[in-house]
């Protein structure tokens, strides 16, 4: 086979392959067409020719509905890393003399926390690296690591996904903080019992930080009234302090409303809510220099 023939068959595969990906992700063959620009037949031929290659069924049509089947998961699973490992290379190889661009998830306390002063030096130490950075919360930085969207992440939520890898890196405590003004601030010490009904300013559903304090209410049986919810824990911070609930948040951001009078702290009698930072990879990313030493720079990272 010449070159020419061989690299059209590895673009006509590239390009079956994220065909393949989109109607998986979007569960219609109409709208993976419409989100890649394409006509619905072209979808719908890349994903007959594949099933006919491998002699499988990828999905099931059931009620005008698409729904994978276990060869259909199993093909996305070896699909997405294939793609995302050639635009790797693509990206790597085209842009070889530009400088080295990193992209580094991290989750909201990290984000806010520890990655702009992280970023900042590992770039100034680095001229020649760039580090584009996504915060959200842990299951969308989870989602995006297994699509090859990101080359690193920093989480405080704990990950699922057997294909990412986890190195746990720092450590950070969950505290209890409110308004001066509130009922609870002058106490040393706060029960468990007293959390029941009390109104709670928290992070969004996804969240590590909420993930970590509701499992800590459902091994005591307690019930708690969400007041408000929100995905920026500076806007958490700033509802407690004007008296809205109560919130649970990262020590590591609080501390500085805590020195100024902003916030009182509220120990838990029962409770240590500790939880890791931990860098996230995919098991089957390609450590390139660059990148290992952005690791290395965050292993040796410690909370402020």
């Amino acid at each position: 086979m010449d070159k020419i023939c061989k690299k059209e068959l590895i673009a006509t595969t590239i390009r079956h392959l994220r065909i393949f990906i989109a109607v998986a992700e979007a569960g219609k063959m109409s709208l993976a067409a419409k989100s890649l620009y394409i006509a619905q037949p072209t979808v719908s031929q890349a994903v007959a020719e594949i099933e006919a290659e491998y002699s499988v069924r990828l999905f099931d049509r059931l009620s005008k509905k698409l729904r994978i089947t276990q060869q259909g998961r199993q093909l996305l699973a070896y699909a997405r890393r294939i793609v995302s490992l050639f635009d790797e290379m693509e990206r790597d190889m085209r842009d070889a003399s530009s400088p080295s661009l990193l992209r580094v998830g991290a989750t909201v306390t990290v984000g806010a926390g520890l990655l702009p002063q992280l970023a900042a030096r590992h770039e100034s130490s680095q001229p020649q690296a760039q580090i584009q950075a996504y915060v959200d919360n842990t299951q969308v930085i989870e989602q995006m690591l297994l699509r090859g969207e990101l080359d690193l992440a920093l989480v405080e939520g704990s990950i699922s996904s057997p294909e990412l890898l986890t190195e746990p890196v720092a450590e950070d405590e969950l505290t209890l903080a409110c308004g001066l003004d509130h009922p609870l601030a002058g106490q040393s010490c706060v029960r468990p019992e007293q959390l029941e009904g009390q109104a709670f300013i928290l992070r969004e559903q996804g969240s590590g930080v909420r993930a970590r304090f509701e499992q800590y209410l459902e091994d005591r049986r307690i019930q708690i009234r969400p007041k408000w919810v929100c995905h920026s824990a500076d806007a958490i911070l700033s509802a407690a302090a004007a008296g809205q609930g109560l919130a649970v948040v990262s020590k590591l951001l609080a501390e500085p409303w805590f020195r100024q009078g902003l916030l009182r702290q509220l120990p838990l009698a029962d409770a240590c809510l500790t939880r890791q930072f931990c860098l996230v990879w995919h098991k089957d990313k390609y450590l390139s220099p660059p990148l290992l030493e952005l690791m290395e720079r965050i292993r040796a990272c410690r909370p402020a």
